[in-house]
């Protein structure tokens, strides 16, 4: 992120000049030249003098200028420095709030409401628009057993911390001995005792897979089975999306490879699901901006979250996605506003 201290760092003349080529390059997508931002800043300056404070923002790391245009256009910093300082947030219409009041309330069953949620995010902002599912109560792990049944299978007995006892049949590869299937039952239980079974999953696959050659024909049985009853389905942790055509308009992703990469991403989920689950535990809007999502195929998007709760507790996360560029007074107050009504839409009053 920007070092907040860049913006009082920058004199008035500076700021202005500045917000005004955001603003600009956001409405146009185009590079913005400095007679342009002369004449629209209002203040009495020359393109050279202009020129010069461009050139103190280039080299603040601000801004960069494409190589094929004179013109300049706000970098990742840039951006952060223009949302954290110099935003100003612009009030939802009332139009809009009022679609938004008269489609996500308590008369639809919690399912609906999702992806109605999804739906409207994605056609107010004309962007993508992401709602993740509620996260279901996490078994805790007391005690798994696996018995081997006839035909590769294997049942597995998972026993959690309250008592609840959870049965599932596995459909192997190959066929496990008794001591395999015991001694993975063994391993996993003394190591994972107490934990959540998403965690455990994350763990094994973090600290165990990269061993699978070097392990012995026992501990590469306990890893595959490991992997395959702690597996979660993306249809039990996911999201909805809508609007993802949208992004297809915006110029600086309209290439083939990079729709391809970033439609990839939303169908594949993990790694989108995994970013929007990063801000389950924050509070109110939370804005990733380019590479700060940490996930390559969205360098050139800004995805913008705010969570949603039943009972008080927060279950899931809503949000759009879209490109850098896009209109952060607009989208910031779009997130609010749909997370919230759809918080009071999950929560009807008894």
């Amino acid at each position: 992120m920007a070092d907040l201290s860049e913006s009082s760092s920058l004199n008035e003349r500076a700021q202005r000049l500045f917000k005004v080529l955001v603003e600009r390059y956001i409405s146009e997508g185009e590079p913005v030249g400095s007679r342009t931002l002369a004449r629209d800043s209002g203040l009495d300056l020359s393109p050279a003098t202009v020129r010069n404070v461009m050139a103190d923002l280039e080299d603040l790391g601000l801004v960069v200028a494409p190589h094929t245009s004179a013109g300049r256009v706000p970098t990742v910093r840039g951006y952060r420095l223009f949302v954290d300082s110099l935003l100003k947030i612009s009030p939802l219409r009332r139009g809009e709030i009022n679609k938004l009041r008269s489609e996500l309330t308590s008369d639809h069953d919690p399912e609906e409401l999702l992806a109605t949620a999804s739906q409207l995010l994605s056609e107010i902002s004309h962007m993508a628009g992401v709602v993740t599912l509620p996260r279901r109560q996490q078994m805790v792990l007391r005690q798994v057993e696996f018995l081997s049944l006839s035909a590769n299978r294997v049942l597995v007995i998972m026993v959690a911390k309250d008592g609840h006892v959870q049965n599932r049949i596995l459909h192997t590869d190959r066929a496990y001995s008794r001591s395999q299937l015991e001694h993975a039952a063994k391993y996993l239980t003394s190591h994972y005792v107490g934990k959540e079974l998403e965690v455990i999953r994350e763990q094994i696959v973090q600290e165990m897979h990269a061993l699978r050659e070097r392990v012995t024909r026992e501990m590469r049985a306990i890893v595959e089975m490991a992997e395959r009853t702690f597996e979660v389905s993306a249809e039990r942790s996911g999201y909805l999306v809508s609007g993802q055509t949208n992004l297809m308009g915006f110029s600086e992703l309209a290439s083939v490879e990079q729709l391809k990469e970033l439609f990839e991403a939303f169908n594949e989920k993990r790694e989108m699901l995994h970013l929007f689950n990063h801000t389950l535990s924050a509070q109110g809007v939370q804005i990733f901006i380019g590479e700060e999502s940490g996930y390559q195929v969205l360098d050139r998007c800004s995805v913008v979250t705010s969570p949603y709760t039943v009972d008080g507790e927060t279950v899931g996360v809503l949000g759009i996605v879209g490109p850098t560029r896009m209109h952060y007074d607009r989208v910031i107050p779009i997130v609010d506003v749909t997370a919230k009504l759809l918080s009071a839409a999950l929560n009807p009053r008894g």
